[in-house]
């Protein structure tokens, strides 16, 4: 066999652009490609489809996680969080890990596995957090030390266009994170009228064009991701695009939020909070928007107050500036804890 035909070259892409984007974007396959990743890495960006757990270290040392305690992760995402908690558990320790996706969880769940968290201290279940104290039950599980609630979007989530959550790749507008529950953001869109548009898009999202963009929208469908953020910029044409941009990713984010319930999901979380910790216990929980945290805000100081809690953060922890170049997504990220 000579040189030229044990030697593969690497498949090019047909045409100047790729147009799928599984080729535009190779660190979807990381494994192929580790240049690729290491060079996203680099430039200070997060690789498509991969995702970077936010403030690792402050979680940890907001929650102190101890040999032998229980523990819970109401947002198991890619898992990120969780395996530094495991590994602070270790001996005898138990992690629960909480995640409404179905088609994530699975993924998780076997990643963890392979990292050798067997179900003597890793038990995993789907299930959303406003189901917490449920979710626990099941599990045998009465009380934590220490719980942890990520309210951040996956990067698996947006990075796949198929889902519906980015506001740059054409895909379906869904924005589900169960898929097989609840209606997709067109749905919503299709047949609302502008007006409680407009009161949902300032609620979740604090937009301050609302009224322009509601009645531009409400009661249209729209059925391709592109096809919204268009007709929102063509609302905003007297913006300039980089505020544009901006008004179209607070749509999206209100549009997910209300299709998913996440506040009413959040509101059912902080009530649940304090009877599934023991005294001491401790709670972390990462928002990304001011919808949540001052819900997060307002829910530990009336639980101190109450003396419910003996101790809340009283200013919010936030990602260093290195942590921030290092990974763009975790700019917006706001750390909230209290104790038991």
């Amino acid at each position: 066999m000579n040189e030229e035909s044990s030697h593969r070259r690497r498949p090019r892409y047909s045409g100047k652009n790729p147009r799928r984007f599984e080729e535009k974007y190779k660190e979807l396959s990381p494994e192929k490609y580790p240049e690729t990743v290491e060079k996203v890495l680099a430039s200070g960006k997060t690789p498509a489809g991969s995702h970077v757990p936010v403030m690792v270290g402050e979680v940890l040392e907001t929650l102190c996680p101890q040999a032998g305690e229980t523990a819970v992760d109401c947002t198991l995402g890619h898992g990120g969080h969780a395996s530094a908690i495991l590994q602070r558990l270790a001996p005898g320790g138990l992690l629960l890990g909480l995640d409404v996706d179905p088609l994530e969880l699975p993924k998780t769940e076997a990643r963890l596995r392979a990292l050798g968290f067997g179900e003597d201290v890793f038990k995993v279940r789907r299930a959303n957090f406003a189901g917490l104290q449920r979710a626990m039950a099941a599990e045998g599980l009465e009380l934590a030390d220490c719980l942890l609630a990520d309210l951040g979007v996956s990067s698996m989530q947006l990075d796949t266009p198929e889902r519906g959550f980015s506001t740059k790749i054409s895909g379906p507008l869904d924005m589900r994170m169960n898929p097989g529950r609840g209606i997709s953001a067109s749905q919503l869109v299709k047949n609302i009228l502008p007006v409680p548009l407009a009161e949902m898009l300032r609620e979740n999202s604090d937009e301050p064009h609302a009224e322009k963009i509601s009645v531009a929208l409400a009661g249209n469908e729209f059925v391709r991701t592109t096809d919204l953020s268009d007709a929102i910029r063509a609302a905003l044409q007297f913006l300039s695009a980089e505020e544009a941009d901006k008004s179209v990713r607070r749509i999206f984010q209100a549009l997910r939020i209300e299709v998913n319930g996440e506040f009413g999901a959040l509101d059912s979380l902080l009530r649940a909070l304090p009877a599934c910790l023991k005294p001491g216990g401790r709670t972390a929980i990462l928002t990304f928007h001011s919808g949540e945290d001052r819900r997060v805000k307002k829910a530990f100081q009336a639980g101190h107050r109450e003396g419910i809690y003996s101790a809340i953060s009283r200013d919010v922890t936030r990602p260093t500036p290195a942590e921030c170049r290092a990974n763009p997504r975790a700019s917006s990220a706001k750390l909230r804890w209290a104790v038991r």
